[in-house]
């Protein structure tokens, strides 16, 4: 029998997190999603067991600053794209210029430094990655998902989706019911 699972990686990291924190008895306050404040001196051998605990499930510990806000950056434009709370209709420059309390050249400049690649591709890659989990998880058609992700069209949505990932949004739901027959029978 198989079981298809929705995610909520955001609970997900946050519980995973507060276990090993409490694990390692550290007197913490989570500031935002990613960021953690401890509120106690641990020492170096407390930081490297706890880094060595999360580290498993991919998550590890940032100490250069150009890295910190990197992954800011990053946390910021999943919060925009995945968060249905966000109103994903502004701009991501605007956004992520308020969030992080940044001017968006900036910060443009700094995620093309350290990723090799701009925020506009960060910002497609999310927004395909929630396209497909849409397409897999909700009854949502391509013209709703258009529509929720801030695309000027369908066509757009499409072009994008074919671009990043080699197969048309209708090549992948088609791919997607396949493999759910399969698995029924």
């Amino acid at each position: 029998m198989k079981l298809f699972l929705k995610f909520d990686f955001t609970k997900i990291c946050n519980v995973l997190l507060e276990e090993k924190l409490n694990a390692c008895n550290f007197k913490y306050q989570q500031t935002a999603f990613g960021e953690v404040e401890i509120l106690e001196q641990i020492s170096e051998q407390q930081l490297e067991a706890f880094n060595k605990s999360i580290q498993d499930y991919g998550i590890y510990v940032i100490e250069d600053a150009k890295k910190i806000m990197v992954q800011k950056i990053k946390d910021a434009i999943t919060d925009m794209v995945f968060n249905e709370e966000n109103d994903i209709n502004v701009k991501t420059s605007v956004f992520l210029a308020e969030k992080l309390d940044q001017s968006y050249s900036y910060l443009s400049n700094l995620f093309s430094e350290v990723t090799y690649t701009s925020i506009e591709n960060y910002v497609i890659l999310q927004k395909i990655e929630y396209t497909k989990t849409l397409l897999i998880n909700e009854e949502l058609s391509l013209t709703e998902i258009a529509y929720k992700l801030n695309y000027s069209s369908v066509a757009h949505l499409s072009k994008q989706f074919k671009n990043t990932t080699g197969i048309t949004p209708s090549a992948f739901q088609r791919i997607i019911a396949k493999r759910k027959e399969s698995r029924i029978d």
